[in-house]
């Protein structure tokens, strides 16, 4: 079977066409980081209109590169939510238009459901129950996956998703947009154990103890105070940066690590997963990728951590991930719109039991 995928979620323009929901014949993508970059961030109406220029374009090469037509492709995925709606819009208007028109079954797609699929490339199937991780600029969340398509949340940030704080403590101290990837870049010579910022603790609502959920709003603070009380100037030149400002990208990005792996590792004690996956955007980063490992290697369990190309939005993720659906022959209203809120499943897991613990006198 033969998916082709539709990506527009946020500033990224993606078309992939996908078989079987795991071989790649074609994974295109667009991105418009230029065309942000100079506002420090994602500008909603300018990544509307560029998706709007583009999509034709990105979807036919698509296409070319595969080696098909519309006629040969047996269905379409499109990213139906979260994202912003304007850049939804242009994805799922596109998609219903060529289904009409081609006679082809749609389906819309969670975004961050796609995320977890961005390990079907280049993995075997997961083992069950999996926790996912998934790590980005608009999301952080981590899900108990008991079987396929069941997702369970088991804990969310709530405040900034990771990759927004890596975005603004970039602006902040003059590194500009995005910010992941050069924080990770100057953060290998810097000393990480120079400047050690405090971790969030996170109170269950029932005071029954720390609750998984993650909170980096707290973390920007301490960053903002430090280069305050440090009289930090806005790099000039962020290829010459000051040993200060390497040691402080390197304190914290191992603070959203140490948070973000604290909870991870919670979680693989309270549930036993039998594998443990890592997606989103911030997955990018070489020290979140060998922390997750490390960890996994802890619990003697597989850890899947796909290539940057499938960390980063792109739709051959949408496209394994409306495989499935498709192969059971859903298809989407014509109605269908965009989603910005939209939420996996929440299925109720029961907790593994805890292993009787034996002391020594």
């Amino acid at each position: 079977m033969l998916i082709l995928g539709i990506e527009s979620s946020c500033d990224e323009t993606a078309a992939a066409v996908v078989e079987n929901g795991a071989a790649i014949r074609s994974n295109i993508i667009y991105s418009q980081i230029a065309t942000h970059k100079k506002y420090g961030g994602v500008v909603p109406e300018l990544a509307s209109r560029e998706h709007l220029e583009k999509i034709e374009d990105v979807v036919d090469e698509a296409l070319k590169k595969a080696g098909v037509t519309y006629a040969e492709i047996d269905g379409i995925a499109v990213t139906q939510g979260p994202g912003l709606v304007g850049s939804l819009l242009v994805g799922i208007n596109f998609a219903k238009g060529v289904a009409f028109a081609a006679g082809k079954p749609i389906v819309g797609v969670n975004h961050i459901e796609g995320h977890v699929y961005s390990v079907a490339f280049e993995f075997p199937p997961p083992e069950y129950p999996a926790l996912a991780l998934i790590v980005s600029g608009g999301h952080t969340n981590l899900f108990l996956i008991p079987e396929p398509e069941k997702y369970k949340l088991v804990a969310r940030t709530r405040d900034d998703a990771a990759g927004e704080a890596f975005d603004k403590v970039s602006k902040l101290i003059g590194l500009g947009y995005p910010g992941g990837p050069v924080i990770d870049r100057l953060a290998k010579l810097g000393n990480k154990r120079a400047i050690i910022f405090p971790l969030a603790e996170i109170k269950e609502k029932d005071g029954s103890g720390l609750s998984l959920d993650f909170s980096f709003s707290g973390l920007k603070t301490a960053v903002l105070r430090y280069v305050r009380e440090n009289q930090i100037e806005p790099v000039a030149d962020p290829n010459h940066p000051s040993e200060q400002i390497l040691d402080l990208c390197a304190g914290f990005q191992n603070a959203v690590v140490r948070a973000l792996v604290r909870s991870l590792r919670k979680a693989s004690e309270r549930y036993r997963p039998r594998t443990i996956l890592l997606a989103g955007g911030v997955a990018c980063n070489s020290e979140l990728r060998a922390a997750v490992q490390k960890l996994a290697d802890d619990f003697k369990i597989p850890a899947y951590i796909p290539s940057p190309v499938f960390t980063t939005d792109n739709a051959a993720m949408i496209a394994a991930a409306g495989y499935p659906k498709l192969l059971r022959g859903e298809c989407a209203p014509w109605d269908m719109s965009a989603d910005v809120s939209l939420r996996l499943p929440n299925v109720d897991v029961e907790e593994a039991p805890k292993k009787k613990q034996r002391y020594r006198l």
